[in-house]
């Protein structure tokens, strides 16, 4: 019985020391980050670094050190993603839980969770050779890598996840709801609308808000198929460049140490910052939904 004890112990103390080992590990990224990007506001004024739009750190004389063009281009790639991604994303969820046969489900669901698994480059790679000549045809535009190419591409990418979770949800509303839906005289269609997808809400907006911060957090698709443009759009048909572009673009070759350096760390905090929030977000309504408090 000592031994059984002994074994459960341990067995508690690793997981807890797991978890204590992944709250560290973020803590440090974070507290690396900070401490880093903290040294460029020695040089760099914090309201010109938010407000303004020119990013030019090797100029000469002058550097430039404005994020307001890139703030504003990875809000507007992600909002496009969005805009594509959450419509199709829970009418596919609501198709393979509720609508598909078991044949067309067992076909859909591995596809989705293929889709997850394509690497972002290859899906940068599409963009280049299909999406963005293709948005330049249709458009009759000069280059098809702009805003609207890194949306359509982003909401590819985001789409796994959006299914995924919102299947999850949808297959976890009890089927005494359903039931209930149909001996009132509801049909199929009625039922999905007003019973299923209200029920799992909860789990839908968390899928929502993790394909936001999958958006967000994107790097090589957007690196490659949005034209890197350090101008401040004006519209999706426009070249722009993401938060996430610069970093991967100019960290591995900016001298160490220099406010240029320091200045990308400071970027790297407020993408850490964005995407905390997001998950905080998502996790916070999930847990006031399943409390019933919302």
């Amino acid at each position: 019985m000592n031994l059984r004890k002994t074994k459960e112990n341990v067995i508690h103390l690793f997981f807890f020391l797991t978890g204590i080992l992944v709250i560290v590990i973020l803590f440090g990224i974070f507290l690396m980050l900070l401490l880093n990007g903290l040294n460029a506001f020695k040089d760099i004024n914090i309201s010109s670094f938010f407000l303004e739009a020119t990013w030019n750190p090797s100029a000469y004389g002058k550097p430039s050190y404005g994020i307001l063009s890139m703030v504003v281009s990875t809000f507007m790639v992600t909002l496009g993603a969005m805009v594509i991604a959450i419509p199709l994303g829970i009418g596919t969820a609501c198709y393979i839980s509720e609508l598909a046969s078991p044949k067309v489900r067992e076909i859909l669901k591995p596809a989705v969770e293929i889709l997850a698994g394509i690497p972002s480059v290859a899906i940068g790679f599409l963009g280049i050779v299909l999406v963005g000549p293709l948005i330049a045809k249709i458009f009759n535009l000069t280059c098809g890598l702009n805003a609207l190419t890194g949306s359509i591409l982003l909401a590819v990418m985001a789409l796994p996840t959006i299914i995924s979770i919102s299947e999850d949800a949808i297959r976890a509303v009890p089927k005494e709801f359903k039931e209930a839906s149909f001996a009132l005289g509801a049909n199929r269609w009625e039922t999905l609308l007003r019973v299923i997808i209200p029920s799992a809400i909860s789990g839908i907006i968390s899928a929502t808000l993790l394909g936001i911060g999958r958006a967000i957090g994107e790097t090589m698709t957007v690196l490659m198929a949005t034209g890197n443009a350090l101008a401040l759009p004006n519209s999706f048909f426009d070249s722009v460049r993401t938060m996430t572009a610069t970093i991967a673009m100019e960290l591995g070759e900016v001298p160490h140490g220099s406010i240029h350096y320091y200045a990308l760390f400071a970027i790297g905090v407020i993408l850490f910052l964005l995407s905390l929030g997001v998950n905080m977000v998502a996790e916070l309504v999930t847990t006031k939904y399943q409390r019933g408090k919302v």
